[in-house]
């Protein structure tokens, strides 16, 4: 993993007042602070809520939750963003594809679906006989989806789209662009086809996704070749914030000596003024604010509830369901399952814990005596995580305890002798404690009022408060990692228009 110590990122702001203020950990907001750093905007990120690079627990350092990541190839306008910052080589030999690519563990069939289609033909077919000759066939046409939808991503589509014109100019878009209605091919209703469509909640952000773009566009990247990043989610986001330092943009993060937790945010009447963190009296200024964060988290930032209702009722149309509950066991490699692969979907059958995903990480201890932290040689996490609803976290640490537990029942069955070799077992939800994001969740699953365009939308990203925008995962949570980063790349193109405007000298 990552550190945030590798950053040597500036001891603190250079100034108190910024062309655009950027608020919240997610990946939306880090890359429209480095885009608009990059077009030689004044930025400074505040990260506020972020979790940081996994959490420290029994010496080791241990990752929140399993990430999976779509290649850089399936992702066109974000490679061109990133190829614009310089970094797409970087991000590619970050990405790194599993081996196998993913492994499926049913009740009666274990199977890896490899790269090679030789390899993975014969172990299909071995496994499930005439029944894996359609799953091929499914998986063939599956990965090959989000191709259809490509040029129109490219395109760079108003999507959420904000009032008539934007809505006029999207349906048109969209209909010269029918690969966006592509009827999803993993349809079957057999024990493995099931299991499949069981990976969309890990990669995605809506909590019951029915239209054909978001049932197809993740699912077909993510098996195009499933990754995953060095450091996970936290990674990319440190990558993306070193990258915005070195262009001239200033960093509030947890090595801030300055803090980086906001306690409010101001007004001048209706319109964003600035930023007030926690235990400070320095109030950071800028012409608009971009909000990375979830809306509840922004939501408790607004001190003044009444003159700003139209933003409290834009951000309360997004309601979140579920979240992905994880348990981690520290191993030696040696007491692993001969075969067992790096990413595991696994069919629990149990109605309410759901698919459950497990993937393998290199052990890391934490840092002591001003020296990093490194890897283990021959110790791995086990991640493994299923979706649960949100009502969860309040039913108390007993509860939280019960799941865990019968996560563990599923890891036992899986890997039955490795539970008397474990040297940790660790639940992020009542072991994180003394992390600060300890409450937050790496991966929700939300709802919306609002109406979903093509599926996938969630909350418009101009907001009541004009000079207020938003780039978290609420606003394309159909389209997953692709929809947060296409959320931040918008976002950045907005704010140059609103700055634009704002410039007399430029007409």
């Amino acid at each position: 993993m990552t550190s945030a110590a590798k950053l040597k990122l500036p001891s603190g702001p250079s100034r108190h007042v910024y062309d655009v203020i950027v608020l919240g950990s997610q990946l939306g907001g880090a890359l429209a602070a480095a885009l608009l750093a990059k077009r030689s905007h004044r930025v400074l990120w505040v990260e506020h809520d972020g979790m940081g690079p996994g959490y420290e627990h029994g010496g080791y350092v241990l990752p929140y939750a399993p990430f999976v990541a779509p290649p850089l190839k399936a992702m066109p306008a974000v490679e061109e963003a990133l190829t614009e910052l310089g970094l797409t080589t970087t991000v590619q030999r970050a990405l790194r594809p599993h081996t196998p690519e993913l492994q499926l563990v049913l009740p009666r069939n274990r199977m890896d679906l490899h790269a090679d289609a030789a390899r993975r033909k014969a172990e299909v077919t071995r496994e499930l006989g005439e029944e894996g000759e359609a799953l091929l066939g499914a998986l063939a046409g599956t990965t090959a989806q989000h191709e259809a939808s490509d040029a129109f991503f490219k395109a760079q589509p108003a999507l959420p789209p904000d009032g008539f014109f934007e809505g006029w100019g999207l349906k048109k878009l969209i209909k010269a662009h029918p690969g966006l209605e592509s009827a999803p091919r993993l349809t079957s209703d057999t024990p493995a086809a099931a299991l499949l469509r069981g990976l969309r909640p890990f990669i995605n952000h809506l909590d019951k996704p029915e239209s054909p773009l978001a049932l197809t566009r993740p699912l077909s990247q993510v098996l195009s070749a499933p990754s995953s990043f060095q450091g996970g989610h936290d990674g990319l986001r440190e990558l993306l914030t070193r990258r915005l330092a070195e262009l001239g943009g200033d960093v509030l993060g947890r090595d801030s000596p300055s803090g980086f937790i906001v306690d409010e945010l101001s007004f001048d009447g209706s319109k964003f003024a600035g930023v007030k963190l926690v235990r400070s009296d320095t109030l950071y200024r800028a012409s608009c604010l971009v909000a990375a964060t979830d809306s509840g988290a922004l939501r408790r930032l607004v001190t003044d509830k009444k003159h700003h209702r139209g933003l409290l009722e834009h951000l309360d149309q997004s309601t979140t369901k579920s979240l992905l509950f994880t348990v981690n066991w520290v191993v030696p490699e040696s007491a692993l399952p001969r075969g067992m692969g790096g990413l595991t979907l696994v069919d629990t059958q149990d109605a309410e814990l759901g698919p459950m995903l497990l993937q393998l990480h290199p052990a890391r201890t934490t840092a002591s005596g001003g020296k990093e932290g490194k890897d283990v040689e021959g110790v791995r996490v086990v991640c493994a995580g299923v979706f649960v609803p949100a009502s969860a976290r309040e039913l108390g640490d007993e509860h939280l305890q019960g799941l865990a537990v019968r996560i563990d029942a599923q890891l036992d069955t899986l890997m039955p002798f490795t539970a008397p070799q474990r040297l940790l077992r660790s639940v992020p939800y009542l072991d994180a404690s003394g992390s600060r994001g300890t409450r937050l969740m790496p991966h929700p699953l939300y709802s919306f009022e609002s109406e979903a365009f093509l599926g996938v939308t969630g909350l418009p990203q101009r907001t009541p408060v004009k000079n207020l925008l938003l780039a978290g995962r609420e606003v394309l949570p159909g389209l997953g990692l692709e929809g947060e980063l296409l959320a931040g790349v918008r976002a950045a193109r907005l704010v140059q228009d609103m700055l634009k405007k704002k410039d007399p000298l430029k007409g």
